[in-house]
């Protein structure tokens, strides 16, 4: 009678092709939407403020209520998908990011509109864990690093489309965050029916259990694939079930720390970087930074950082390519200082974006695969939560400083980022070619 085998082995036999090739649009089109979603903030506070009569700052509330509602949908659900299965909850995630988004065009009153971004922001939260899981759970290690950094990259195509949708919809005027909200909502709606194709991950059937489930996931991918691979029986694993509290348990204390304050202090850095920067230097007569075409000059940028990291991630490793990655965005932040003339400003923005997203995927490839099943949605959430909280204590820790000593305010960001080098290094675990637990 052959050995059973396990999940990892598994999945190799199956083969990469046509079915993780789905996997990759189907969550790389969402994820392109939630970067609409997120990147919408800004470009709709000044016509929200028109039609309702408030302020710019009381507008951009409607962001800070989204910030919480991702912390909060990150942080739930990514415990739910490790405790009732990674495809349930990929589907409330999704319903909750198109029902409300949606509805976020037709609030009729601001009172309604900061609920409907609330409540938005928690779908789009609860995305995050679970989709960069469920394409780790469904790659082999030689090709995992790769792919879930080259799905980061769809947050350049949002940010392309988002700068479009702005640009038709500026004409509009008070009405045109309607326009944006409705657009960015519908990806979601198209997310949903393609999800229904997804099937649970087979990492978690057997993590609860249910092997033969596990295995038939398997059949399928070798099916759709192509393969004639027969998918043998699998280990059983006994039913697997762990407290949060165990993302800082002795085995896993070291790498969460690690991990968790290198999310944190890129998210602070990231939107000290492209919010707050850029109004500081809008002010003293670099206005175009805040323009639709040069968001579309900055995504493009990030698409050969995204490149360089999928190259590294699996030729010199996450936490080499992570680390050279956040001393790149510290020298990047730093070359600002050198100058107010329109070359070093654009040429400093750019190196940023290229090195900064690279960071982030980076960072997104090496997460999910540093826990085991039984945590690895609630590692990716809690990374998630965090990531969010960073956003929203950046008002508080760059703005004040960036408005009363630009030159200080360059040296926190890039203190904050080798402080996150600092911290990846510190992570106790090396996952490239890692098989999965």
């Amino acid at each position: 009678m052959p050995a059973a085998i396990t999940v990892e082995q598994g999945i190799q036999a199956a083969g990469v092709g046509r079915f993780q090739q789905r996997l990759f649009v189907i969550f790389g089109l969402v994820w392109a939407a939630d970067a609409m979603q997120v990147l919408a903030i800004g470009f709709s506070a000044p016509s929200i403020a028109a039609s309702f009569g408030v302020t710019v700052p009381q507008a951009l509330q409607t962001g800070t209520f989204f910030f919480v509602g991702m912390l909060i949908g990150a942080f739930v659900f990514g415990r739910l998908a490790d405790r009732i299965g990674r495809r349930p909850v990929l589907m409330i995630a999704i319903c909750i990011d198109a029902i409300f988004g949606v509805a976020s065009a037709f609030a009729p009153d601001f009172g309604w509109l900061l609920a409907l971004r609330l409540l938005t922001g928690i779908g789009v939260g609860a995305t995050l864990p679970v989709d960069y899981t469920m394409l780790a759970e469904f790659l082999p290690a030689d090709r995992r690093g790769r792919w879930l950094v080259l799905l980061e990259a769809f947050w350049a195509l949002g940010t392309v489309l988002l700068a479009v949708l702005a640009l038709l919809a500026g004409s509009q005027g008070g009405e045109a965050w309607r326009t944006i909200f409705f657009c960015t909502g519908l990806p979601a709606i198209i997310g949903l029916a393609l999800r229904f194709y997804v099937p649970e991950s087979p990492f978690f059937l057997n993590s609860r259990g249910k092997s033969d489930e596990a295995r038939a996931v398997l059949q399928r991918v070798a099916k759709t694939n192509g393969s004639t691979a027969t998918i043998g029986a699998l280990a059983a694993e006994k039913p697997a079930r762990k407290s949060l509290a165990a993302l800082f348990s002795p085995a896993l204390r070291r790498r969460s720390v690690g991990l968790l304050a290198a999310w944190f202090l890129i998210s602070i850095s990231y939107y000290g970087v492209f919010v707050y920067l850029p109004v500081r230097l809008s002010g003293e007569g670099f206005g175009f930074l805040r323009g639709q075409m040069f968001l579309v000059l900055v995504a493009l940028v990030q698409l050969p950082g995204y490149a360089l990291a999928a190259y590294g991630v699996e030729k010199w490793g996450r936490k080499p390519t992570l680390i050279g990655f956040l001393l790149l965005s510290a020298a990047g932040c730093l070359l600002f200082g050198l100058g107010q003339s329109t070359a070093i400003v654009v040429g400093s923005t750019l190196l940023m974006s290229f090195a900064l997203l690279g960071t982030w995927g980076a960072i997104y490839a090496f997460t999910p695969e540093i826990y085991p099943t039984p945590l690895r949605a609630s590692g990716m959430g809690a990374a998630g939560a965090v990531a969010r909280f960073g956003g929203l204590l950046a008002p508080s820790v760059i703005a004040p400083i960036m408005a009363s000593n630009f030159h200080l305010a360059l040296g926190t960001i890039s203190a904050l980022l080798v402080l996150a080098a600092l911290s990846t290094w510190m992570v106790d675990v090396e996952s490239r070619n890692l098989v999965l637990e």
